[in-house]
């Protein structure tokens, strides 16, 4: 009985790895992949739920990235601006526009 849950857990695992290598790597849109999973022997249900669960996730790990950026780039600008007004007798232009750009992206990235 163990040894069948184990090969279940092992086939669901390759499903989810075959849909997410079609998803992220190869640039499949949503329906494909889950054409692909129902002519592998997949019911329709589980093919749209592996699918479904798979895009939550990749949307959830953009999200995360795009804060990150955000977070990333205040601390960059904000430092940079920081460094320039207490006059060490420096202009830190990359740091304030590398901080700037990268929060922009991550704004963007978020939407």
């Amino acid at each position: 009985m163990e040894n069948n849950q184990v090969e279940q857990e092992q086939v669901a695992s390759q499903v989810y790895e075959f849909a997410a290598n079609q998803l992220i790597e190869r640039n499949r849109r949503p329906n494909e992949v889950k054409n692909m999973l129902v002519q592998q022997g997949l019911d329709t249900e589980s093919a749209l739920i592996v699918v479904e669960n798979l895009k939550t996730q990749i949307n959830e790990a953009k999200k995360e990235g795009a804060r990150k950026d955000m977070l990333y780039g205040a601390l960059w600008c904000v430092g940079g601006i920081i460094a320039t007004v207490s006059d060490i007798g420096y202009i830190f232009w990359g740091a304030i526009l590398f901080g700037g750009f990268q929060f922009f992206r991550g704004v963007a990235n978020s939407n």
